[in-house]
């Protein structure tokens, strides 16, 4: 899942981002109001999970209503210091999905941010990737070509995500460091075509079209046109 975190706490931010990585999960992270308005209304997540208290003028609870009254219906996860009864209903009628107070267990985190992503506006769309004929589910974590299993580390998992979700636009070797690993490699290192390489063995037989292009001089390219 594609799951941006928007929280200005700096040791929170580090803990809910890093454990959503090693759970296999695409992040983003917004320190600030203002950042996570904008990535929230310009790209697509499956579940946002946001700090109700932010500093500046746009807090948890502005950044959850100009996305309903856009439209955006993205389940959202609202992380808040804030405890008593009154806060939580203002929360959730504000139009937040769910309500975690702090301090909180990740293992709690993950699980309400699963469930949302479950049960989602469009419970399907936000829970499958599909290329051409290769499909991924990203709730159960499987990924088939036509009836094919096709069975992947966790690195490959996120690797072959990333590309699906920018499938027929072309990714920098440093785009993908950045995004897959979550920090910065020597930029002369071959990791990313190691993996590449190993991805393209399991995702593309002999007898199935090659999916995924090299760009030269530039990156990859995960294509569904021939």
């Amino acid at each position: 899942m594609k799951i941006l975190v928007v929280e200005d706490n700096e040791r929170v931010a580090r803990f809910v981002t890093r454990g959503l990585s090693e759970a296999g999960h695409t992040v983003d992270h917004a320190a600030s109001g203002r950042d996570g308005l904008f990535l929230a209304a310009s790209e697509r997540f499956d579940v946002i999970v946001l700090d109700r208290m932010l500093p500046g003028n746009i807090d948890g609870l502005a950044i959850i209503e100009a996305l309903r009254k856009a439209g955006n219906r993205t389940p959202i996860l609202i992380l808040s210091a804030l405890n008593d009864v009154d806060e939580r209903i203002r929360g959730l009628r504000s139009g937040g999905d769910d309500y975690l107070t702090k301090p909180f267990a990740f293992g709690e985190l993950l699980a309400r941010v699963d469930a949302l992503a479950r049960r989602g506006g469009d419970a399907e769309a936000q829970r499958t990737l599909q290329v051409a004929d290769l499909r991924m589910d990203l709730l159960s974590r499987r990924v088939t070509r036509g009836s094919r299993a096709i069975s992947l580390q966790p690195r490959e998992f996120k690797l072959l995500e990333y590309l699906m979700r920018h499938a027929n636009q072309v990714v920098t070797r440093t785009m993908l460091l950045e995004a897959v690993w979550d920090y910065n490699f020597d930029p002369q290192t071959n990791v990313v075509d190691v993996h590449i390489s190993k991805l393209r063995q399991k995702i593309e037989l002999d007898s199935e079209r090659p999916l995924v292009r090299t760009v030269r001089n530039a990156g990859y390219m995960l294509s569904d046109h021939e």
